[in-house]
């Protein structure tokens, strides 16, 4: 017992000053981000010498100390790529401040003439028709919409010209996405009056009323180049949906656009992620448009443009929302074309290693943090999920230690990290949720780092689907029997190790590949339960409110509140003057729209909102421009696993 104690007691007394000191500190504050950061690394440090010096087989020509030199080097690489991270999450920057500091420099000026350009390729109609009203109503006094079509679809043509658009296609699609802007661009540089700056939206991209006016305020430096917004979305992602932790556990892509790219821009590293963008023009055009040498022909734009003297801000503010992937299947592709294209670009003349480029030395080490990140820290997972395994049924011996001295020398670097990496991202990383996000896409990630340094040439640009039929229940059979396969292994090796085959010394030394298979089946536990897809019964997303509605119906007018909305419908608190099936007229926060009763309740009643055009987009605007969309903040770690568990049970 009294080992046990001392084994945890370096545990406890670094949560225990965890706990004291955290409170006290101010994540926004770049010496109290140093200092934890600085702590943590002493920790890897510390880590990383017990790994180094103690844990190592015997040296010789066997097995066990080839493959423990090999997890060895995995691990050490996988701590070089913690300890980038964190110098770059040692700052951080907002610059809301300057946005409103530029207000009257902005306001003094000619409004410079913005092109829009909304980006297709086959989504659905109504996708489409909310990023165009939207983009069409923004409040701005200088700017042009331009849809690009490369489905080539005469509905859209039309429905372009009915909702104030400019519509273009071309021939083909060659370059994918890029090729498409780039053709605008050319089309653009020909008019009378070309634009000044232009702004780049994803086909499923609803910019709000503000993103224009907001983003062109930080142009005020000549050599602000571009200006990227983070992505937020209206609906959730597949992790939120399939563990049924929607309201308590925010996208996966909250942690990337909320802190890691406000500390990448503190150190003048932020990089254009596409949509949600706004772009100077004529650099834009002499450095030949949107690069084609990479499927992530976002990031690698930052890259060209400072390699011509042009920097990339970051305007942390919530200013567009659009669709997350839907189903995990497009999930996982999405993940899978980022990490292709970033090993273009690192395979490419504007890479980390380049010795013909003219990026900084931070930049760089940027591009490094990333490839790290992608290259070693996801195949670093398949050894993690297969090690325990391979000693447990073989008796492979990677690491040379047992729990209690894995105990004082490796718990007290995870919890400070943990704590570390809570803190400064307000619960967005979370020890299990983000060991779950990255193995579920582990497997399309480890491929694309082999097609993508080995291969680079002649990828195509895989478009992430949107919309469609989501009503029934299913299952990812083939991601299913993968993670499935794994956790019974897990279980055998268990069984085989601790109940089968008794060895003296396993049962004295296995402690560690014990507690290791434990938390693997944990983890491949809960990322089975996201290979079964819920259904979304909703076509459009609905928000709780509470408002004021005004029903109008045969010259009598009366208020009622709201209880939720959505661009299509809402529901309404009390007994319905009407039975279902009655049209009437309806106004919300000054707008008016013909509605029918669908539905009538106990309590409170159910309309549809008119599908006539002109009513569609007034609501489409009413929606983007109201309160219904926010941010989120910040997460409660219980909240999130009694989800999980009553997703579990369920």
């Amino acid at each position: 017992m009294m080992e046990w104690a001392d084994s945890l007691a370096p545990a406890l007394a670094t949560f225990g000053l965890a706990m004291m000191v955290v409170p006290w500190l101010d994540r926004d504050h770049v010496l109290s981000r140093q200092i934890m950061a600085a702590v943590t690394f002493a920790f890897l440090l510390r880590y990383a010498l017990w790994r180094v010096f103690e844990t190592l087989p015997a040296a010789g020509l066997s097995v066990h100390f080839a493959a423990g030199l090999l997890f060895l080097a995995v691990e050490l690489t996988c701590l070089l790529a913690a300890s980038l991270g964190l110098v770059f999450l040692s700052r951080t920057k907002n610059r809301t401040a300057e946005v409103e500091a530029n207000q009257g420099w902005f306001a003094s000026q000619k409004p410079p003439l913005v092109d829009v350009l909304i980006c297709t390729y086959n989504e659905d109609q109504t996708i489409l028709e909310r990023t165009m009203a939207g983009a069409t109503g923004m409040d701005y006094p200088n700017f042009r919409v331009w849809v690009l079509d490369d489905g080539r679809r005469p509905w859209l043509e039309d429905l372009a010209g009915r909702l104030g658009c400019h519509y273009l296609t071309r021939p083909d699609n060659a370059h994918a996405k890029a090729g498409n802007i780039n053709h605008a661009l050319g089309h653009l540089s020909a008019l009378p009056e070309r634009p000044d700056f232009v702004s780049i939206l994803d086909a499923d991209f609803v910019p709000l009323p503000q993103f224009l006016s907001r983003a062109l305020c930080l142009f005020r430096e000549p050599s602000v180049g571009l200006v990227q917004t983070p992505q937020h979305f209206i609906n959730p992602d597949p992790i939120q949906t399939n563990l049924a932790v929607t309201r308590v556990w925010p996208d996966e892509q909250r942690y990337f656009f909320d802190v890691i790219m406000a500390s990448k821009d503190a150190w003048g590293a932020a990089f254009c992620c596409g949509t949600s963008s706004v772009i100077r023009f004529d650099p834009l055009v002499r450095i030949g448009g949107f690069p084609t040498d990479s499927v992530t022909e976002d990031y690698l734009l930052t890259l060209r443009l400072k390699e011509s003297g042009f920097t990339t801000s970051y305007l942390n503010e919530a200013l567009t929302f659009g669709l997350a992937p839907e189903g995990l299947k497009e999930y996982i592709t999405q993940r899978g074309r980022w990490c292709l294209g970033f090993m273009q670009i690192v395979r490419g003349r504007s890479g980390p290693f380049s010795r013909t480029s003219t990026l900084t030395f931070i930049d760089r080490l940027s591009l490094l943090d990333s490839f790290l990140g992608w290259a070693v820290v996801y195949p670093a997972r398949i050894l993690g999920l297969l090690l325990p395994i391979l000693y447990l049924l073989f008796g492979l011996h990677i690491v040379e230690t047992d729990l209690a001295s894995t105990l004082q020398n490796y718990l007290p670097f995870f919890l400070w990290q943990m704590v570390t990496l809570g803190w400064i991202s307000q619960g967005r990383s979370l020890p299990i949720m983000s060991d779950v996000s990255q193995v579920i896409v582990t497997p399309a990630i480890v491929k694309a780092v082999f097609i993508g340094l080995a291969r680079p040439k002649g990828q195509k640009f895989k478009v992430t689907a949107k919309g469609g039929d989501r009503d029934l229940r299913f299952v990812e059979w083939p991601l299913l029997r993968t993670f499935g396969a794994l956790a019974a292994l897990n279980l055998a090796a268990i069984a085989y190790a601790f109940a089968i085959d008794v060895r003296g010394e396993l049962l004295a030394n296995g402690g560690v590949a014990l507690v290791w298979s434990w938390f693997n089946l944990v983890i491949l536990a809960i990322t089975c339960f996201i290979c079964v897809e819920q259904p979304r019964r909703r076509k459009a997303e609905r928000f709780a409110t509470d408002e004021a509605i005004l029903v109008e119906l045969d010259g009598q007018s009366a208020i009622y509140r709201l209880l939720d909305i959505s661009i299509s419908g809402a529901q309404i608190q009390g007994a319905s003057p009407m039975p279902a099936g009655t049209r009437f007229s309806c106004t919300i926060r000054g707008r008016e729209v013909e509605a029918t009763v669908v539905r009538c309740l106990g309590g409170s009643f159910a309309i549809k909102f008119s599908e006539v055009l002109e009513s569609r987009v007034s609501m489409i605007r009413m929606f983007y421009a109201g309160r219904y969309l926010k941010p989120f903040f910040g997460v409660q770690p219980t909240r999130v696993g009694r989800a999980i568990l009553q997703r579990v049970l369920s």
